[in-house]
């Protein structure tokens, strides 16, 4: 499937436009495709492609990671720009929209209102940040009322027309000169009251549930990253669209591992014989241990890269970062008394000052003698 135009182009700014340029430039774009002023059939298209535009563009974390990786990176990182239809960009953006074209929002005379959205904080291990996995979430939202079917009335009786607004769910006031258009005090702006409310919801048309939602997690997945659900939100209202469910990760530190980026770091002890003579030592990794050779003479903190061994990149899954493994010399807590004369023998070999006890140099003497 092709990518979308170039977001900039779509707007017809440059990549340095300001916040408000874009904003400019959306509203001059949308008052000439909105679907209720102009008729061309490619209108309702070229309207949802410029909001999709500007909804990106005017997120300033969206807008970071559409310049640095563009639309592949839009959804590696979990974002899904896009409106699903003409409701939700005028509930989005219904400030701009009541600015340029009167009081209040076209297409949303009748009522209906979007669900709101809805974020759940999943946390998960370290590895499975790294490998990826499916997860069931047990997500509380509301749920329509079985015994009102939504109504909010109670069974048997219908919410009745608002007799302070006719149904309208707007009033106007009078001060002076001017009338002011206000919501309605009686509704609230829904037109309708209801004289006997369900003795389930109170009146609210809603309850509270918890759905099993199925989200599946990309291999890299990293912290404070989102995944959105869309339409797994809050339920709309009068036939409103459903609301959307993101999904913060969040990962659990590791008692080994380190991340910075898609690298991965670790420190791995190592004896003094083994940094003078080299060995083979065991190293975990992501996927398990594999063998890291360590030549003679490794200084302590010295550092092996193993590539590809680290995380995959959750923009282009088929890069893999590196692995960090820093070497250090492991120095025993206490010494056998073998030991201590052998590493004695070798401070001596090297003319190294070591800190002499009483005890030990008569044992010394004893065991060379």
């Amino acid at each position: 499937m092709a990518d979308p135009r170039d977001y900039y182009e779509v707007l017809g700014v440059a990549r340095d436009a300001s916040p408000e340029e874009l904003k400019r430039a959306y509203r001059k774009l949308a008052l000439q495709f909105h679907p209720d002023r102009n008729k061309e059939p490619n209108a309702e298209a070229r309207f949802k492609e410029i909001s999709e535009a500007y909804q990106v563009l005017s997120d300033t974390e969206k807008r970071s990671t559409y310049d640095r990786f563009g639309h592949a990176g839009m959804r590696g990182a979990g974002f899904q720009p896009g409106f699903r239809d003409l409701d939700e960009i005028f509930s989005q953006f219904s400030d701009l929209f009541g600015d340029l074209f009167g009081f209040g929002t076209p297409r949303r005379r009748s009522g209906a209102q979007r669900g709101a959205d809805l974020e759940y904080n999943l946390v998960i291990p370290f590895l499975e940040a790294a490998h990826g996995g499916e997860r069931d979430l047990q997500v509380p939202k509301s749920a329509p009322c079985p015994t009102c079917k939504g109504t909010g009335a109670k069974p048997g009786t219908e919410p009745i027309r608002c007799p302070t607004c006719g149904g309208r769910g707007q009033v106007v006031q009078a001060q002076g000169f001017f009338r002011i258009q206000a919501t309605c005090p009686t509704c609230r702006g829904e037109g309708v009251v209801i004289r006997e409310p369900c003795p389930e919801c109170r009146g609210r048309g809603t309850v509270p549930t918890t759905e099993k939602i199925h989200v599946k997690l990309p291999a890299g997945v990293d912290e404070g990253m989102q995944l959105r659900l869309a339409g797994k939100g809050e339920p709309g209202r009068k036939g409103g669209p459903p609301g959307d469910l993101f999904v913060t990760v969040h990962v659990e530190p590791h008692p080994d591992f380190r991340r910075r980026g898609d690298d991965v770091l670790i420190t791995v002890p190592m004896s003094f014989p083994q940094a003078c003579l080299g060995a083979v030592l065991k190293v975990p990794t992501v996927d398990g241990e594999t063998d890291l050779e360590i030549p003679p003479s490794t200084p302590s903190g010295k550092v092996f890269v193993l590539r590809g061994k680290g995380i995959p990149s959750v923009r282009t899954p088929r890069r893999r970062g590196d692995q960090l493994v820093e070497v250090v010399v492991a120095v025993p807590r206490s010494l056998s008394a073998e030991e201590e004369v052998l590493v004695r023998k070798l401070a001596e070999l090297q003319d190294d000052k070591v800190a002499e006890r009483g005890f030990w140099r008569d044992l010394v003497s004893r065991l060379t003698s």
